[in-house]
């Protein structure tokens, strides 16, 4: 009882939990429950904070897009990231929350009804704030659109995009997403994704798939005979420094759906995951330099982006229960499918700008595949039959969506257009005036491609 005074009396005061470490050690033991309100103020912190690192990312891919894509298409780029984020939101107000976690759920679809309302939930029941969960919520499916806007880049138009964009945010994730986390049929069998290797990032490389496959490769990326021709970002430095956002993103990407921070046991889990996801990454570096100097006589410094996102997204499926060792290995093994991943890619002469595809939708079925590793409670069945048939969903209505825009609108731009940059025919302005040359001729260098990460 004392121990719990304590604690309502230092949350009061600081708001953050420093009373947790002024307690004796005897006091600490006895703080392992903690009240109703407490865990409430908690667990409604860790929503709003690990939410707004989350939205964080949203300049991460930004930044990360813009460096990796040729200065002609830069402004373009910024321009779709902050208005897919915009659109994310909008979107999952409107329906998208009310089709991700339904009260009437026949466990495949259920609706709540038009407008989520932070007053059809009873605080102290749920545990948290309700709009703190639908911000935590809604910037996950923000996430999944910036994986799309980098697969597409530099040849697709802006506003069958931002039509595609509105789709997916508002109905193609929040209906896979209600199959586990609303507790739909895939929580039924027992499928299992912490924090959404499959349910964000590998919806997101579904989509981008499927728009990739549609829309073609940049003009000039693969040549007659085969080979595939490098067309190198115009600022690693900038790609670096979003990639370095996205790392510290993950923090509350992962932290966060622990879900509840009030008592030990839940700070702990927290602090655990975030001690897994950065190993993960830090491996996933290492291993990208390795495989990229082993295959090409020479370390890539894309890949080495690439690899940090590929690890990320691996442990994103289970964060909390691997060792550090396997969390290690697991994040290593990111790295290497990142590197084969884009060369795969290439053979297919499927053309993905940033690299998202191997780093999200094939990281992500990784990471998926292997939490029966360190986590009893799961079983391989259950994890195939989920990515398979979140898969096939996404990718199916995803590839009619963007057949139904390829039909009516077009979503190519035209090779001028294309050949001049984004930014002149979308925007009628460039990104970088004082630099860009009128109906300069793109150059194209001979080395193996080096895509950005994503």
């Amino acid at each position: 009882m004392l121990a719990t005074k304590q604690i309502k009396t230092g949350a009061a005061v600081l708001g953050t939990g420093t009373a947790l470490f002024a307690l004796s050690g005897a006091a600490a033991q006895d703080a392992v429950s903690v009240s109703a309100e407490t865990a409430f103020v908690f667990n409604t912190f860790l929503f709003l904070v690990a939410g707004m690192v989350v939205m964080f990312m949203a300049a991460g891919f930004c930044m990360l897009e813009v460096g990796l894509v040729r200065s002609k298409n830069a402004g373009t780029i910024c321009l779709k990231n902050i208005s897919l984020y915009s659109i994310a939101g909008i979107m999952f107000w409107l329906v998208g929350y009310n089709l991700a976690y339904p009260e009437t759920f026949n466990g495949i679809l259920g609706f709540n009804g038009l407008l989520w309302n932070s007053a059809d939930k009873k605080p102290l029941e749920t545990g948290y704030a309700a709009s703190s969960d639908w911000y935590f919520q809604m910037v996950f499916v923000a996430t999944a659109a910036s994986i799309v806007s980098g697969t597409l880049a530099e040849r697709i138009k802006l506003w069958p995009f931002l039509a595609f964009v509105a789709v997916l945010t508002g109905f193609i994730y929040p209906i896979q997403a209600s199959w586990v986390w609303g507790e739909g049929w895939l929580f039924g069998l027992g499928f299992s994704d912490f924090a959404g290797s499959t349910l964000v990032h590998a919806t997101g490389g579904w989509a981008a798939l499927a728009g990739a496959i549609l829309l073609g490769a940049r003009q000039g990326k693969y040549g007659t005979n085969g080979e595939v021709v490098a067309m190198p970002g115009s600022n690693l430095p900038l790609a670096t420094l979003g990639t370095f956002i996205l790392w510290l993103g993950w923090f509350g990407f992962n932290g966060g759906s622990v879900l509840a921070l009030g008592g030990l046991e839940n700070a702990t889990k927290v602090a655990d995951v975030f001690v897994n996801t950065n190993m993960a990454a830090a491996a996933g570096v290492l291993t990208a330099i390795v495989t990229s100097q082993i295959m090409f006589k020479r370390v890539i410094l894309p890949f080495a982006l690439n690899g940090a996102i590929g690890g990320l997204v691996a442990i994103t499926a289970e964060p909390l229960t691997p060792s550090l060792p396997l969390a290690f290995v697991i994040g290593g093994c990111g790295g290497v499918i990142v590197t084969l991943g884009v060369l795969f890619l290439d053979k297919l002469k499927i053309d993905d700008v940033v690299g998202a595809i191997p780093a999200h939708l094939f990281c992500g079925i990784f990471g998926t595949l292997v939490v029966p590793l360190s986590n009893p409670e799961t079983n391989i069945g259950a994890q195939l039959i989920g990515i398979f048939a979140i898969g096939v969903f996404v990718f199916a209505i995803s590839f009619a969506i963007w057949f139904a825009l390829k039909a009516t609108i077009g979503i190519r731009s035209g090779e001028v257009d294309e050949r001049d940059g984004l930014d002149k025919s979308e925007l009628g302005v460039s990104a970088y005036p004082e630099f860009s040359l009128q109906g300069e001729a793109p150059t194209f260098g001979t080395s193996p491609a080096t895509p950005a990460a994503s």
